[in-house]
């Protein structure tokens, strides 16, 4: 989300503040809280970082002092625990090979700038629904070529002049031959 928050910066200055960020966050003691006040590089006094550190990853969110420190670690609880279950027991590859699954779930929480969604069965059940989505328009890309296959693979005798669908009839010219 940090990364998704900095798109607008050079890539040298979102590389910079993501290194600053990894540090900060990755130095801070596990027995303190997960909060940070803002600085210059993450556009002031009036933003701050909150984080969580689960085995090898940190989840940041970069928020404005109007947000409750308690709810973004509540949304971040949520985030980890969706992409838990949309990749059965996340991990790195997951993310990187996926990252367009990773903002879709990320979009389904947050739309612009406010959290819209914290009930994960219902952000499961929305991405379900986009993956069962792009199947069937990935299927339907390859329906010419299933096409094509079965009616090569008909073995009609000859070639139907006429197509009756119920009321619509359609005379058919000459078509070329699939064999």
């Amino acid at each position: 989300p940090l990364k998704k928050r900095i798109l607008d910066a050079s890539e040298e200055r979102q590389q910079q503040i993501i290194r600053v960020t990894f540090h900060l966050v990755s130095k801070h003691d596990e027995n303190v809280c997960n909060f940070l006040e803002g600085g210059l590089l993450i556009g002031g006094s009036d933003n701050k970082l909150i984080y969580r550190h689960y085995a090898t990853f940190y989840f940041v969110f970069c928020v404005d002092s109007s947000e409750s420190e308690l709810g973004i670690l509540d949304l971040i609880q949520v985030f980890v625990e969706t992409l838990d279950k949309c990749f059965e027991n996340v991990c790195e590859l997951d993310l990187i090979f996926h990252v367009d699954k990773v903002h879709n779930i990320v979009a389904e929480m947050v739309i612009g700038g406010m959290v819209l969604e914290t009930n994960m069965n219902e952000i499961v059940t929305q991405i379900d629904a986009q993956n069962k989505l792009e199947k069937s328009e990935a299927g339907l890309a390859g329906a010419p070529v299933w096409a094509v296959s079965a009616v090569k693979n008909m073995n009609l005798p000859e070639i139907p002049r006429n197509i009756n669908i119920g009321d619509i009839s359609i005379k058919v010219r000459n078509l070329p031959s699939f064999k």
